[in-house]
């Protein structure tokens, strides 16, 4: 087993690796990590069962690759815990035996937090996956970590909620990894983020202490609020096991509309003007450009140019509300509105929800038309909505001279820019004029190098443009406090030991 790894950019999951990518930042094996042994295994066998433990090669391979195919680890051991009490043993254990140990859910990340970087202990949350209880008066749902989103959401439906998250991995990603990436998803900009909407969680610390914070209480203001901290830390300080969730109110009534626009301004404009007519009914407010249309148009079978013109921008915007009258005269009024002040050249509106689903699929199909067309560079950023698709100008621009397509799409109601490059074949010389360009563009507008993918393994070093010394080193205590032998989910979030000073765009 090599005691270092290069992180690397590699193909795309669609294609066998042709070519080594350059180096992004040597990790390496932390050396006070033991080796598996048999006497592990079969401690581990006695506590799960023999269906609680995979070790057989052609079984390890789904948990030591990320769905993407750009992430791979070498664990020789998957341990699928039954309840709190496993995880706490289990935990306790390694924590004792220093074993490493990646907690994983779906395994739906892109930034390699989900997979191991050596040979570290897989603990998959697939088993735990029962919805424990729904308030109907309040709406809170309790569930283990390991349902899957949409399993969730389709179990709130039947009872007239749904979840207050939404993202195109809903078929297979689970919500204790959505609350642990703190993802954020197409209607954050109608329900917020998941530090508002939960409420509680029972999570294992790394000595085994089952810390016991289910609290299903909308106001509880004693002390601190310590759950907020394992959102969004990827598993590097504790295993969630379960949780308690605002949902929301099922929609009675939902219009989806898909306009088109000539210029980036009119897409401000156009989102400016939607949220002061259409205010409380604005579920999402999300944008693309026609070349990633122009991609969903060539790959996704059954997909047509939902206007009969094309145009430089688009917008998808959906409401949702209680009064279908009400609703439809609210948005057409906006609509004519906005034709008349020429902010929109062209939309239309889907008169049922098979034709919503259309509209809402050409958004959601971009990631996978791009995967089609060879090695992707993809980018999950933060920035000021009013300058956010300059920095895809500026990205074709630096690109110009090479056989690089770049698009742009993304949440315009939160400012969050998915911009990907892609080739068709992986290319050494472009990636280099991405990275660390892109990322420290990103500080001079006082971004934020990922909005919601998380660090994981392939941004971890360049958290430094985002937060400052003095975050990175509270950020460093507050890991050492809850897992003090640093065996959860190592090389992860947290920017390497040895992170070179910064540099002249995050001084400024």
């Amino acid at each position: 087993m090599p005691d270092h790894k290069t992180v690397r950019t590699p193909e795309p999951r669609n294609e066998p690796q042709k070519s080594s990518a350059p180096i992004r930042h040597e990790v390496v094996r932390d050396p006070r990590f033991a080796q598996l042994s048999d006497s592990d295994i079969s401690y581990f066998t006695d506590l799960l069962g023999a269906d609680g433990v995979l070790s057989d090669e052609s079984e390890l391979q789904r948990y030591n690759n990320d769905w993407m195919n750009k992430f791979h680890g070498a664990s020789q051991l998957v341990l699928r815990p039954r309840n709190a009490s496993d995880v706490s043993a289990i935990l306790r254990y390694c924590n004792e035996r220093m074993l490493a140990v990646v907690p994983q859910g779906g395994n739906t990340g892109l930034v390699g937090g989900s997979v191991p970087v050596f040979d570290e202990i897989v603990l998959s949350m697939q088993r735990m996956n029962k919805v424990l209880s729904f308030d109907p008066y309040s709406g809170i749902v309790i569930a283990e970590s390991g349902v899957v989103l949409e399993q969730l959401n389709s179990y709130l439906e039947e009872r007239g909620f749904v979840m207050p998250l939404d993202l195109g991995a809903k078929g297979s990603c689970h919500i204790g990894g959505n609350v642990s990436t703190n993802a954020g998803g197409l209607r954050y900009v109608r329900y917020g983020s998941l530090h508002g909407n939960v409420l509680g969680m029972e999570m294992v610390l790394a000595d085994g202490r089952i810390v016991d914070n289910l609290s299903t209480l909308r106001k509880d203001n004693t002390g601190y609020d310590i759950k907020q901290l394992f959102i969004g830390a990827e598993g590097t300080l504790g295993v969630v096991t379960k949780l308690s969730v605002l949902a929301a109110r099922k929609p009675k009534c939902q219009h989806v509309a898909v306009l088109g626009c000539s210029s980036y301004d009119h897409v401000l404009k156009t989102m400016q003007f939607a949220r002061s007519e259409l205010l409380e009914i604005v579920s999402a407010l999300e944008f693309f450009d026609r070349p990633s249309l122009d991609l969903v148009l060539k790959h996704i079978p059954n997909t047509r140019d939902p206007l009969s013109s094309s145009f430089p921008f688009y917008m998808l915007i959906e409401t949702s509300g209680a009064n279908e009258e009400h609703d439809q005269e609210k948005l057409n009024r906006f609509l004519e509105s906005a034709a008349n002040e020429g902010l929109i050249e062209d939309g239309t509106v889907a008169q049922d929800t098979t034709q919503g689903h259309s509209l809402w699929q050409l958004r959601e199909s971009i990631a996978e038309s791009l995967s089609k067309e060879g090695t992707v560079y993809k980018y999950d950023i933060s920035l000021p909505t009013r300058t956010m698709y300059d920095m895809v100008e500026k990205m074709r621009e630096r690109l110009a001279d090479k056989h690089a397509g770049v698009v742009g799409y993304g949440h315009l109601g939160d400012g969050n820019l998915h911009l990907n490059v892609h080739t068709p074949h992986f290319d050494p010389e472009v990636l280099a004029l991405i990275e660390p360009y892109l990322f420290e563009q990103t500080a001079l507008e006082r971004g934020s190098v990922s909005a919601e993918h998380g660090m994981g393994l392939s941004k971890n070093v360049y958290m430094p443009l985002s937060k400052s010394v003095e975050m990175i080193d509270i950020m460093r205590q507050v890991k050492n406090m809850f897992d003090p032998k640093g065996i959860l989910n190592p090389y992860k979030v947290l920017p390497p030991p040895h992170q070179p000073p910064p540099t002249e765009a995050q001084q400024k």
